[in-house]
């Protein structure tokens, strides 16, 4: 009998989208996360042409925000994360510039080093990042699994040939399938799991975590009873009864997480003179999330003592600027920071997913049309908000709290969006079965024949 498959898992540190699920999902095996871009998994060619692209990347979305500077490079990050219409024509198979590129990279031995580590370990690989998955099947490694962490993808996540792809992909959503399938991936390789939340924030099947910080999260979004008396049969049968205002306070938790990337850190000068009053009076905190970028925390220090917020900065006070020395404290502190969290402001990266744990999200806008399609796929189940105008910010969250609005966005997270994608992941890695079009709990109707066919 052949040695037992091992999974290796492997990511790219290039902000946090790849980053965030490998080491959910890495937890759950019980294995670390591997760098694509490092040893033992890369040689010197191969780390130089990671760096070059993540390099690339992060530069690209951070000069997208600048004043004078954005307006161009957007449009080439837009033009280079394209995604066509889904609809226009079903066979969009044929393989683009991204992929030639990556196609050549390979040829000239990207991708290598891994597959001969793979080999050598006796190994299934679970990457959340393309590159890695396409090249080690284009260099012939029959065990991969690919973790997709977006609700929409550019063409370059399939292989030029994706008819005979040896890629098992695991996606987010059905909209994902569908993007898979119009690339020519057959259907046997892909399976919709949704995307793998931290296990601390989840609670395992039964949501434990979930729904109790849910349960808190709804009375301080709520405090005009609104939305808890129209709900009130739907919350007690998913809920149970709620806790006692008293209990859990009246501060709404207000968090902004700036990206990976460090990009559009300059709105929080935008909106944070609007919210001075409601932080001075207790009735808002404000957490300012920078990461592992120590020029990001002091770029948002700053802005707090421009406003005038000084004397309420730090752990306790009204506002609290998370930054941390290495990823792993970061990922700790910050899913501890989000199980506190009433509100979550953020750009429509993988956070987007976030929703599904019953955190309204509030868009700041997006960094690459992938970004685009997340917040459509957020905001067409209910569970995101676009920002309006941040330098009245305090006046719209006012009124979305008077109306039930980001209660109502919280419910519909809850209620619409996957919750056991880490869960499912796992499944299919270790047991190792043949790939199949999963179902989860919230997934939308799928091949049944007639009108509802993908063909």
């Amino acid at each position: 009998m052949p040695a037992p498959l091992k999974p290796i898992v492997v990511a790219i540190d290039m902000g946090y989208g790849h980053l965030r699920p490998a080491h959910a999902i890495a937890e759950q095996l019980g294995v670390p996360v591997f760098d694509v871009d490092r040893p033992p998994l890369a040689t010197s060619q191969d780390a130089a042409l990671w760096t070059w692209v993540r390099r690339y990347y992060e530069g690209l979305s951070r000069a997208s925000q600048y004043p004078l500077v954005g307006p161009p490079m957007r449009s080439l990050l837009n033009t280079l994360t394209d995604i066509g219409s889904l609809y226009s024509v079903r066979d969009q198979s044929r393989a683009d510039l991204g992929t030639f590129v990556l196609e050549k990279l390979i040829r000239r031995g990207l991708g290598k080093s891994l597959v001969e580590h793979l080999e050598r370990e006796n190994s299934v690989l679970v990457t959340t990042f393309f590159m890695p998955a396409v090249a080690a099947d284009r260099l012939g490694y029959p065990h991969i699994y690919c973790i997709v962490t977006d609700s929409d993808i550019h063409r370059v996540w399939a292989p030029i040939d994706p008819v005979n792809t040896r890629i098992t992909y695991l996606v987010p959503t059905q909209r994902t399938r569908r993007r898979l399938r119009a690339y020519g991936v057959p259907s046997e390789r892909i399976q919709v799991t949704g995307f793998p939340l931290p296990h601390e924030l989840v609670g395992g099947t039964e949501l434990s975590a979930l729904k109790r910080n849910l349960a808190r999260r709804l009375v301080r979004l709520d405090p005009t009873g609104t939305f808890r008396d129209d709900q009130r049969h739907g919350i007690h049968l998913f809920l149970g009864d709620l806790p006692d205002p008293s209990e859990v306070g009246r501060a709404v938790h207000l968090t902004y997480a700036v990206g990976g990337a460090g990009a559009q850190v300059g709105l929080v000068a935008e909106f944070l003179p609007s919210l001075r009053a409601l932080i001075a009076d207790g009735r808002l905190r404000v957490s300012l999330v920078a990461g592992i970028r120590p020029e990001v925390a002091e770029a948002l220090d700053k802005c707090v003592m421009d406003v005038g917020l000084g004397r309420q900065l730090g752990a306790g006070k009204g506002i609290e600027i998370l930054v941390r020395d290495s990823f792993t404290d970061y990922l700790r502190d910050f899913n501890a920071l989000l199980a506190d969290t009433d509100v979550l402001w953020t750009k429509p990266s993988e956070m987007t997913f976030f929703a599904g744990l019953g955190l309204p999200l509030i868009f700041s806008w997006p960094v690459g049309i992938h970004e685009r399609h997340n917040r459509g796929w957020a905001m067409e189940a209910g569970a995101g908000l676009k920002q309006r105008d941040p330098r009245y910010a305090a006046e719209w969250l006012k009124d979305w709290l008077k109306d039930g609005t980001l209660a109502a966005a919280a419910w519909a997270g809850f209620t619409r969006l996957p919750q056991f994608g880490l869960y499912q992941v796992i499944e299919a890695v270790s047991s190792g079965a043949a790939p199949m079009n999963g179902q989860h709990r919230h997934a939308q109707a799928g091949s049944h024949g007639g009108w509802l066919s993908d063909g």
